[in-house]
C-alpha cells in the first residue's frame, strides 16, 4: 500500500474522530447522570462482572478480527471464504462459552467477590454472541477503512445509554441498569452493522482455513490474554481485598479518564493499525507514518493528561459528583500517566501490524510480573497507597516498550522523546499556569475560565514550533 494513500488515512481518521467527539459529548452526560443515580458499589459489581465477560470475549474472537484486517488474501474469493469461517467460528465459540459461564456462574461469582450474583453474570454474558455477530463485520469495515459507517453505528450505540440505561437507573437504582444497558448497546451494534454491511455471512466452512487462522492468530489471542491480565488483575485483587465500594471508585476512576483520553486513542489506533498493516514491507514509510502519528497524538493527548491532573477535583465533581471525591486523586494521577503510556502503547500497534504479537506478549508479561506484587502489597496499606502504586508502576511498562521497540523495530527511544518534547514543554507551562490560577479560586466559573486560558496558552506555545505548527495546520486542512 503506497503512502500516497495518506488522504484515505486522513479521511478515515476524520470519521473516526467525529465518532469519538460525538460519542464523548454523549458519554459524559450519561456518566454524570448515572454517577448520581447509582452508588460506587453498583459500579464495582459491574466491574467485576465485566472482568469475566471480557475474558470470555478473548476466546470467542480468537484473533479472527485481526486476521481479517491484517492478512494479505490471495483474492476476493479467499477473503470471502476466510471471513465466513471466522464469522461462524466466532459465533459458535460465543455460545459454547456462554454455556460454560452459565454452568459455573455461582463459583465464578464467588471467585470475583460477588457471591450470590451468579445469575447476573449469566445474563450479562448474553453480550458474547452479540459481540460475535458484530466483530467480523467491524473487521471488514476497518480493513476497507470505511470508518464513516462505523461512525454511524457508534452514534446509535452512544444514544442507547440515554434511552435505556439512564431511565432504568432512575427506576431501578440498581446495577441491573448497567447490565441491561451494555447488552442493549451490543445488540444495536450487531443489528446495524449487519444490516449496513455489503458482506453478508453465508454458510461456508473449512477446517483447513480455520487451522490457518488459528496458527496466525494464536499469539494474537495470547497477547489479548496478557492485556486482559494487565487490565484486570488489579481489579481482581481489589475485589477480594476491599469492598465493592472501593472497586467502584477504583475502576470508575480509570473509566472516567478513559472517556476523555479515548477521544484521541479510539479515533486513531484502529486507523494506525490498518495503515501500518499495509506497510509491513516498507520500513522507511512504516517508521515515517508511526512517528507522524505519535507526534500528532502527542500534541493532543499530553495536554489532556496534564490538564486532568491539574483540574482533577473539578473534573471529578462535574463528571461524577461529590460522592466520588475520594477518587479525584487517582483520576488525576491516572490521567497524567495515561498521556505518556498511550504514546508508547502505539508500539504495540506496530508489533501487531508487523505480525509480531509475541513482542506485545513479552511486554505485557514483564509488566504483570511487576504489577501483581506491587498491587498485592499496596492494597494492604489503603486505597490512596494503592492508587499511587498502580499509577506509577506503569513507568515500568513504558521502559519495557521503549526497549523492545529499539531492539526489535529499530525505533530510537531518543528520537521518540524528541518527537514529543515540544508538546511536553508546552504542557509543563500549561500546568504551572493552571496551578497558579487555582490558587485564586476553585469556583465552577473560575475553573472553566482557567481551563480555557490554559488551552489557549498551550496552543500558542505549541504553534511556536515549526514542525508542530505545520503538522497541525496540515491535519486540520485535510479534515475539512
Amino acid at each position: 500500500m503506497p503512502i500516497n494513500n495518506g488522504h484515505k488515512i486522513v479521511k478515515a481518521i476524520k470519521w473516526s474522530v467525529f465518532a469519538e467527539i460525538l460519542a464523548k459529548l454523549i458519554s459524559p452526560i450519561t456518566t454524570i447522570v448515572l454517577a448520581r443515580l447509582l452508588t460506587p458499589d453498583a459500579f464495582g459489581i459491574v466491574a467485576t462482572i465485566a472482568m469475566i465477560v471480557s475474558f470470555a470475549e478473548i476466546f470467542t474472537d480468537a484473533g479472527f478480527q485481526k486476521y481479517v484486517i491484517q492478512h494479505e488474501f490471495a483474492d476476493e474469493k479467499d477473503r470471502d471464504e476466510s471471513t465466513n469461517v471466522a464469522f461462524w467460528s466466532n459465533l459458535a465459540l460465543s455460545f459454547v462459552l456462554w454455556g460454560i459461564i452459565a454452568a459455573f456462574n455461582k463459583p465464578l461469582a464467588t471467585m470475583v467477590g460477588n457471591p450470590g450474583l451468579g445469575h447476573v453474570i449469566t445474563i450479562a454474558s448474553a453480550s458474547l454472541p452479540l459481540q460475535a455477530l458484530s466483530s467480523i463485520q467491524m473487521a471488514n469495515y476497518k480493513r476497507d477503512m470505511n470508518f464513516k459507517t462505523l461512525f454511524k453505528a457508534r452514534m446509535l450505540g452512544a444514544i442507547v445509554p440515554i434511552v435505556v440505561t439512564i431511565p432504568l437507573a432512575y427506576l431501578m437504582r440498581s446495577y441491573w441498569a448497567l447490565v441491561i444497558g451494555t447488552i442493549s448497546v451490543n445488540a444495536v451494534n450487531a443489528i446495524v452493522l449487519s444490516i449496513w454491511s455489503k458482506w453478508k455471512p453465508r454458510w461456508y466452512f473449512s477446517w483447513i482455513k480455520l487451522q490457518k487462522m488459528l496458527s496466525f492468530s494464536i499469539w494474537s489471542m495470547i497477547e489479548s490474554v496478557s492485556i486482559w491480565l494487565t487490565n484486570y488483575i488489579d481489579i481482581f485483587i481489589v475485589g477480594i481485598s476491599l469492598s465493592q465500594y472501593y472497586v467502584g471508585l477504583y475502576k470508575t476512576s480509570m473509566t472516567t479518564v478513559a472517556q476523555i483520553t479515548t477521544l484521541i486513542t479510539a479515533a486513531t489506533t484502529p486507523v494506525l493499525f490498518s495503515a501500518l498493516s499495509r506497510l509491513q514491507d516498507n520500513h522507511q514509510e512504516f517508521e515515517y507514518l508511526f512517528m507522524k502519528f505519535q507526534k500528532l497524538v502527542g500534541m493532543l493527548i499530553i495536554p489532556i493528561g496534564v490538564g486532568i491532573f491539574c483540574f482533577r477535583d473539578f473534573i471529578t465533581l462535574i463528571l461524577l459528583g461529590d460522592q466520588w471525591l475520594e477518587a479525584s486523586y487517582f483520576i488525576g494521577l491516572w490521567g497524567l500517566t495515561s498521556a505518556i503510556t498511550i504514546l508508547v502503547h502505539y508500539g504495540s500497534e506496530a508489533y501487531r501490524s508487523l505480525g509480531k504479537p509475541k513482542l506485545s506478549v513479552l511486554a505485557q508479561t514483564l509488566h504483570i510480573v511487576v504489577l501483581w506484587p506491587v498491587v498485592q502489597i499496596a492494597v494492604q496499606h489503603g486505597f490512596e497507597t494503592l492508587c499511587t502504586a498502580r499509577a506509577l508502576v506503569r513507568i515500568e511498562l513504558i521502559l519495557v516498550q521503549l526497549a523492545i521497540m529499539y531492539i526489535v523495530l529499530k525505533l530510537s527511544p531518543w528520537k521518540m522523546i524528541k518527537n514529543i518534547l515540544p508538546s511536553c514543554m508546552a504542557a509543563c507551562v500549561l500546568f504551572v499556569f493552571g496551578k497558579l490560577m487555582l490558587e485564586f479560586s476553585t469556583s465552577f466559573l473560575w475553573n472553566i475560565f482557567a481551563i480555557s486560558v490554559c488551552a489557549i496558552i498551550y496552543l500558542c506555545i505549541i504553534c511556536t514550533f515549526k514542525d508542530e505548527r505545520r503538522i497541525l495546520t496540515k491535519f486540520i486542512r485535510k479534515l475539512q
